[in-house]
């Protein structure tokens, strides 16, 4: 009878911590949606931050990110230049799916078509308040700008800020044509669209990397009580470079050394304005490049880190960039992935975070979480297209084979680069011939092996012949069967 009752007690006694747990599962609140900052940084190289190598000066606040999340190894731009490699980034495509190629000059009648989708965009639909604050390059065309494009706030430049007329170390372009000067109006800075400053100097462009910071920790202690999602491309270090009063003359490495450490300092007043307002364990943080450095200004450019060529070119110094994603409590710390991923990556992995619907036109990211959760076994992502100029596939990629394409590019090798501002010379019709890299061993592609590997060579042609029926290929004269339209000014 005693057991019965024993027994009967402890039933009662389970049914109502149970009970209990339901009802607190029932009122507990939904967990606040994570916020998005998302870092793109202008031609800088896969060694230029210490925690990837750098030498003559440290990044310390960006080592400290890698510390505390995710440092990618083998992380590509879709495309080593400026207006394609943002539009892919925003998109979740491949550029040349979405009509975008090379870098959009001033008054150009093309932009991203509006009807495309941005991380922006998917986020709203989350209720996300959106903000940018930096380069944009993606059209400066009314029918372009970011407010066409998601976002509810945006400070910042149009375009690149070497398209005026005062370009080398500041000084004007004295061997410029009359008319390729009046194609280069002075840089505007727009303030949320409808006010703006020119910048005249040198010295206004060292204060950029500050007006663009401040407004990125404005906006956090702004909305700080919903969830919120800020794009901030800085518009260094490309060239000009400028680095403000406070940083010049600070490091070994001149000034773009300076420069850096100024970018650190950024990401390090973003990481404190996020301590400070209680959002640090909630907050993803994204850093990364739109595509390698432009090796041929010499000492005002960034190193590629030992890897092949630069900006502009499809080798792997052109398009692998440094990556580190930050997220406490989810992303395991001082992780180092060495699995390939892509910039197109970046807005499907975005949506799964946030449970947000994907684009409805197609796109080519794959959903990396796995990957920023610390799972090293998964492959979310097998192959890669690089691709150049208007749409050129020169070369394909499985895992870490890399089969080149025969075709005529860029190239700084056997170049004497530049100095101060001024570029050295950089042919853009050097023929490379098809080849085969092993990029497990020989990351800087110097040894071709496609004689040793003719099944690889033969697997890596097949993928080939798929990305040009998908989207086409200039050197081969396809065209896509997918491919999308830019937007068109009228």
């Amino acid at each position: 009878m005693r057991k019965t009752l024993l027994l009967l007690v402890g039933l009662g006694s389970l049914l109502v911590v149970s009970a209990f747990r339901f009802l607190s599962l029932e009122k507990a609140p939904k967990a606040t949606p994570p916020n998005v900052i998302l870092i793109f940084m202008d031609d800088l190289g896969y060694g230029d931050l210490s925690c990837y190598g750098a030498l003559q000066y440290r990044t310390p606040h960006l080592d400290k990110l890698a510390a505390e999340g995710v440092r990618f190894t083998n992380f590509l731009a879709a495309q080593a230049v400026c207006s394609a490699s943002r539009a892919a980034l925003l998109t979740g495509c491949y550029p040349n799916r979405v009509g975008i190629s090379g870098a959009l000059f001033p008054h150009a009648k093309v932009g991203l078509n509006p009807e495309e989708t941005t991380i922006a965009e998917v986020l709203k639909s989350k209720g996300y308040a959106t903000a940018m604050f930096g380069k944009w390059h993606l059209g400066d065309k009314p029918a372009f700008l970011p407010n066409k494009q998601g976002f509810d706030e945006y400070v910042g430049l149009p375009y690149s800020n070497d398209m005026w007329p005062v370009h080398y170390d500041g000084q004007p372009i004295s061997n410029a044509s009359d008319n390729r000067k009046k194609s280069f109006p002075l840089l505007p800075l727009l303030h949320n669209l409808d006010t703006l400053q020119e910048i005249k100097t040198l010295d206004d462009q060292a204060k950029l990397t500050g007006i663009y910071t401040e407004n990125a920790v404005n906006f956090i202690k702004k909305h700080k009580k919903e969830p919120f999602f800020i794009y901030l491309p800085h518009s260094m270090p490309h060239v000009p470079i400028a680095a403000s009063a406070k940083f010049k003359g600070k490091s070994q490495q001149g000034t773009y050394g300076d420069v850096l450490m100024e970018i650190d300092w950024s990401v390090g007043e973003i990481m404190k304005a996020l301590k400070e307002t209680g959002l640090d364990k909630n907050t993803i943080v994204i850093f990364t490049s739109d595509n390698g450095p432009w090796l041929n200004y010499g000492n005002h450019a960034g190193s590629s880190g030992g890897l092949r060529e630069g900006k502009g070119n499809s080798f792997e110094g052109g398009q692998r960039v440094p990556c580190i994603v930050r997220w406490k409590g989810i992303t395991p710390e001082g992780v180092v992935c060495n699995k390939l991923a892509s910039t197109i990556d970046l807005l499907p992995t975005i949506a799964h975070i946030t449970d947000a619907k994907l684009p409805e036109k197609k796109i080519d990211g794959v959903n990396i979480f796995s990957l920023l959760k610390g799972d090293l076994s998964a492959t979310p992502r097998k192959y890669f297209y690089y691709y150049y100029r208007r749409n050129n596939l020169e070369a394909v990629r499985r895992d870490d084979w890399k089969l080149v394409l025969p075709h005529e590019g860029r190239t700084y090798e056997g170049q004497l680069p530049g100095n101060d501002g001024f570029p050295g010379k950089a042919p853009e019709n050097h023929p490379f011939p098809l080849a085969l890299y092993d990029l497990r061993r020989d990351p800087a592609e110097r040894y071709d092996v496609k004689e040793l590997y003719p099944e690889i060579l033969a697997e890596l042609q097949k993928v080939a012949e798929e990305a040009r029926e998908d989207l086409g290929d200039d050197l081969t004269k396809r065209v896509g069967k997918n491919v999308r339209p830019s937007g068109k000014a009228e």
